[in-house]
């Protein structure tokens, strides 16, 4: 089976514990103590609403073949809701909700009009050709329109492992199919290529808003300070694990802020270099050899989990749930964890970090890029406008006044590339990074400002989960429910 780039196995291993859906539960207890809510109404907001079950045939090679899948909503307060689907052999129902609940306190935490919801398929993609898996994605998609688990304004599903902009265009086509009707049929799935609908930006949202999050996490002086990493972001030390498509665009990321990625860890091991990976060889290295082994500039390792252990400045996670756990979480170097990954640190691993002074940036809004800038993707398919259509020449033109005001009052004039560049209206990228970089900024104002202020939060996932709780509760007092 050929495992896709975000299928690290990184959690192999790892002691036995309750599992992601009870870790996700035990992070949402523990904020849940924190704020004030009528009897029975965390419980409320900590299940799961409903997960549908489908086990449906599709015919190939001959023969019929049947596959399992799964739907979860866990909150559709606010509507639609939010989240992506993903293809994987081992895949599970508890893995479904608990991507759903952590869905739910992202999306609150980040102010998107969003529930929580999350899908998937449980298949070997490597088993099946092309043509193959957009069979069973048509089926799938029937299945998931049939029982209204699929609508851009009930539920909106966006690519995650093992699925990509492929996926999401045969499942939008075959919705469209459905439901020709539907004036805003482009916005039921996000993550679609620019061709199909898409948003520019998307591909490498996730990862941007992980340099967003570390930028942040930098400039704020009283949170930087309980780690003892440098004021600045240059030279320090990163090891990057997974280099799919998060992994790849944060390392990436990183390294054109002055990070040096030191160590990059995969499924087939781990690649060093003390002085600095290069990102960009190293991913085509990775995309021609399936792997990070024989890469020439760099010492490779086979054994990829104990790489999660070197002494580094920042680690960054950004395969699976479950690779650091109470079995390597005492031993882990790094001053600071940013989970690109969704669930990479268990509750007991989180605990134990905690009491030796390590900082997280939590994955309910360090990999929060990606569900922004699919809110970005889904307000311009259902308003059918692209991003600064209206604003854009009208700018230009403003800006064109005042940099011939400053050549007049200057008596200078500045050369045609200085000009252009100071004239530009903003491209639809151009703004959707702003849109994001603003997202992460505000938000992560919020969660230190609150971490700093109430003795009684410790660290920035327990001031991100009581942030999402506040605003799931006051949706829920003010409806009634």
């Amino acid at each position: 089976m050929l495992k896709l780039p975000d299928e690290v196995g990184g959690g192999a291993g790892a002691p036995a514990h309750g599992g992601f859906l009870s870790d996700v539960d035990a992070m949402f207890r523990r904020a849940a103590e924190l704020v004030p809510m009528q009897d029975g109404l965390a419980d409320k907001i900590r299940v799961c609403n409903e997960t549908y079950t489908t086990r449906f045939g599709v015919r190939l090679r001959g023969r019929m073949y049947t596959f399992e899948g799964w739907r979860a909503v866990h909150t559709n307060h606010p509507a639609p809701a939010k989240g992506g689907i993903r293809y994987a052999a081992d895949v599970d129902q508890d893995e479904v909700e608990a991507l759903a609940a952590l869905m739910t306190y992202k999306c609150a935490l980040m102010d998107l009009p969003f529930g929580g919801s999350k899908g998937a398929l449980k298949i070997n993609v490597g088993d099946w050709t092309e043509e193959e898996l957009e069979k069973i994605t048509r089926r799938f998609t029937q299945e998931l329109s049939r029982q209204k688990f699929l609508s851009p304004a009930v539920n909106v599903p966006a690519p995650d492992v093992g699925t990509s902009e492929r996926t999401m265009v045969w499942m939008a086509n075959e919705y469209h199919r459905m439901h020709p009707e539907d004036i805003n049929a482009a916005g039921c799935v996000t993550g679609k290529p620019l061709a199909a609908g898409g948003i520019d930006g998307r591909i490498e949202a996730t990862g941007r808003g992980v340099q967003f999050a570390i930028r942040e996490f930098f400039n704020t002086e009283r949170d930087r300070s309980r780690t003892g990493l440098p004021k600045s972001l240059k030279d320090c030390r990163v090891i990057v694990q997974g280099l799919g498509n998060v992994g790849y665009h944060a390392a990436k990321f990183l390294a054109e802020d002055g990070c040096k990625i030191i160590a990059v860890i995969e499924r087939d091991g781990v690649v060093r270099n003390a002085e600095g990976l290069d990102i960009e060889q190293l991913k085509t290295h990775f995309d021609t050899h399936h792997g990070v082994k024989g890469f020439p500039e760099g010492h490779y390792d086979a054994d990829g989990a104990a790489a999660l252990e070197s002494a580094c400045d920042i680690l960054v996670p950004a395969a699976l749930e479950g690779v650091i756990h109470s079995g390597n979480a005492s031993r882990i170097k790094a001053g600071l964890i940013v989970e690109a990954a969704n669930g990479p640190v268990t509750f007991e691993a989180d605990r134990i970090l905690n009491a030796k002074g390590t900082v997280i940036i939590p994955d309910l809004f360090a990999n929060a890029g990606g569900v922004t800038v699919s809110y970005f993707e889904w307000v311009k398919n259902i308003t059918q406008m692209s991003f600064g259509l209206m604003q854009r020449r009208q700018r230009e033109r403003e800006q064109a006044m005042l940099v011939a005001g400053l050549e007049k009052a200057l008596g200078t004039e500045f050369d045609p590339c200085t000009k252009a560049a100071l004239a530009a209206g903003g491209t639809e990228l151009d703004l959707v990074r702003s849109g994001l970089e603003e997202k992460m900024r505000d938000t992560y104002a919020r969660m230190s400002g609150l971490m700093n202020e109430n003795s009684a939060i410790k660290d920035l996932r327990t001031a991100g989960y009581v942030l999402a709780l506040m605003r799931i509760k006051g949706l829920y007092e003010a409806i009634g429910i």
